[in-house]
């Protein structure tokens, strides 16, 4: 029987920054991948996973927008703008 193993419940916000959901997903594929999970943690592991996933999509989806509005002036035309300038605003 496999050891079992307490793990942090992940908050369905988006508190966690990117590169900490990323790596805990990463984490929670490399144990389901092991095979030494029981089915009890399999299960909380991969609603873990899920939570992570939506939180990883919506900075993705922010940071897309963000790409988005640098790209386009008001008449639809490229345009560049540094991050700096908007931050200042």
């Amino acid at each position: 029987m496999a050891k079992k193993t307490t793990t942090t419940p992940v908050s369905a916000d988006a508190s966690l920054a990117y590169e900490a959901a990323f790596a805990r997903l990463e984490s929670l594929v490399d144990s389901l991948e092991s095979g030494k999970v029981s089915l009890a943690d399999m299960v909380a592991k991969f609603e873990e996973g899920h939570q992570l996933l939506k939180i990883c999509q919506e900075h993705l989806r922010a940071a897309e927008l963000k790409i988005e509005k640098l790209k386009l002036d008001d008449a639809g035309q490229p345009a560049f703008e540094s991050l700096d300038e908007e931050s200042e605003s």
